[in-house]
């Protein structure tokens, strides 16, 4: 599943546009040479998808809003927000429940400096466009937190684009989660949807799962529990999209361990990486599916400051095709910093996985999502780090990779500051202590791979100010923030033809 597929999309369209016209014959027919790549230009359109925060009147929720200086791009264009339409289906309490109509204020500001803005209580799902200067890796975080009942703590997700496929390991229909998929349609056209469960027996029953309608400019949430009458720990759920497009997210909630957002996982591959579990876990438990016919065998490494290693008792993960398996870690990192790093045994079967992993002893436990993402490419960009409170993870699992890191002007006030880094390979690193010059407010932090192999990345958000270890941690991936295009030349001969 590609979620920038809207940006790209859309961006592609916008450059074409402006761009000299291309002969529409092929280079076989006109016998001229196939085009070339010449440039990669910013893309000049982005959709974001923002799923609704919360339904609880003691919730607070901030959206930070942020965009990379991106070399040029636009010098002017914008970035807003409308309100999508929301309703509860499955509540388990006879009715669908509304969300209030009124989006929060968030005025984006210039490429470089971020911008924030706060509701409080339930709020609407959110529709995004940006356009000009403002599209090129526009990056939106959503952090609620609640501060009692269930899914208390922080919950934190990125807003993503529209797209046909998800997939969620690591949700949950047993006894104390409240675990809702939240799908948000942005078109003009009703969307069609499927949701499928799968459980450790293989596919689940779920009739009330099939044929769902997301309505144009809308969202809607769907209790798990009201689609199937088992109650399994471990699940993998996969959106199917019939028709349209939605943005999807999972929003799991535990009675006893708080919760958080259940981001969908990068595409079924050989092999998975899954960066920055923090380094004081309490318990980490991987989760993951196999779409295809055959069984998986996973070699699980943990890809330590020192280099990679076998977790004692927990070397390899059979996962059985159409089935979800689940292996408890418990304290993997064991103080260290960490990321998991998922190989074939053997022949490379397709699987998506996750992590669910917990925070804090007792009645202070938090639960937070790490699932396997895509790496870091030429940029990516978390918004909403606050001053010793947020740890980026750089991994890099195959060969050593040089990134460079800059730390934004803070939304208040503040001087951007940058580091170049070397992680070798095989290992994470943990950085708390890059920040803006003179900080006011909050920032973003953007990677751009150097040099070297491939880098993954995830943003661990912690809460002040509570006694309970609420945390929320996001994956970073590519922005496609640029496009390539090919070079073209004047030929009106083709109006002739």
């Amino acid at each position: 599943m590609n979620r920038t597929t809207l940006s790209l999309a859309a961006g592609t369209a916008a450059l074409a546009a402006v761009t000299a016209f291309a002969a529409v014959t092929t280079p076989a027919a006109s016998g001229a040479p196939a085009p070339r790549t010449t440039a990669r230009l910013p893309v000049e359109r982005t959709g974001l998808l923002c799923p609704a925060p919360s339904d609880s009147d003691i919730a607070d929720t901030t959206y930070t809003s942020f965009t990379p200086v991106t070399e040029g791009a636009a010098h002017t264009g914008s970035a807003r927000f409308v309100a999508a339409g929301g309703e509860t289906a499955g509540s388990g309490k006879g009715k669908a429940g509304k969300a209030k109509a009124t989006p929060p204020v968030l005025t984006p500001k210039a490429p470089g400096t971020p911008a924030t803005g706060d509701t409080s209580g339930a709020a609407p799902a959110l529709a995004g466009t940006a356009d000009g200067g403002f599209a090129p890796g526009w990056t939106v975080q959503e952090t609620t937190e609640i501060a009692a009942g269930t899914g208390r703590g922080l919950q934190g997700v990125g807003c993503t684009g529209a797209d046909t496929e998800f997939w969620f390991p690591g949700a949950a229909t047993a006894a104390g989660r409240t675990d809702y998929v939240h799908l948000t349609n942005p078109d003009d056209s009703t969307a069609v949807v499927d949701i499928e469960l799968f459980g450790p027996d293989g596919a689940i029953k779920s009739p009330l799962g099939e044929n769902l309608t997301v309505r144009p400019h809308t969202s809607k949430a769907f209790l798990l529990p009201t689609l199937t009458d088992e109650r399994q720990a471990d699940l993998t759920v996969h959106v199917g999209v019939r028709s349209g497009r939605v943005g999807a997210a999972v929003r799991a909630l535990d009675d006893k361990t708080g919760g958080d957002w259940l981001a969908a996982a990068a595409d079924p591959a050989g092999s998975l990486v899954l960066p920055g579990i923090p380094k004081d876990a309490t318990d980490v438990r991987l989760i993951a599916f196999t779409p295809g016919d055959d069984d998986a065998d996973l070699k699980i490494r943990l890809a330590s400051p020192d280099g990679l290693i076998t977790p004692a008792g927990n070397e390899t993960l059979h996962v059985k095709s159409g089935m979800t398996g689940a292996v408890d870690l418990g304290d993997v990192t064991r103080g260290e910093a960490g990321s998991l790093v998922l190989t074939p045994t053997g022949r490379p079967v397709p699987v998506v996985a996750a992590l669910r992993v917990v925070r804090g002893k007792g009645d202070k436990k938090e639960t937070a999502f790490i699932p396997a993402t895509a790496p870091v490419g030429a940029r990516a960009t978390a918004a909403d780090n606050r001053a010793k409170h947020a740890t980026l993870a750089l991994t890099a699992p195959t060969a050593t990779a040089t990134v460079e890191v800059t730390a934004s002007a803070g939304s208040e006030g503040g001087t951007p500051v940058t580091k170049t880094y070397t992680v070798k390979p095989g290992t994470t690193e943990d950085i708390t202590d890059l920040v803006p010059g003179g900080l006011r407010g909050t920032y973003a932090l953007t990677v751009r791979t150097e040099s070297g192999g491939p880098v993954y990345a995830a943003r661990t958000l912690t809460a002040s100010g509570t006694d309970v270890a609420a945390f929320t941690v996001q994956t970073l991936a590519d922005d496609h923030g640029t496009v390539a295009v090919p070079e073209t030349r004047e030929d009106l001969s083709v109006l002739q033809k």
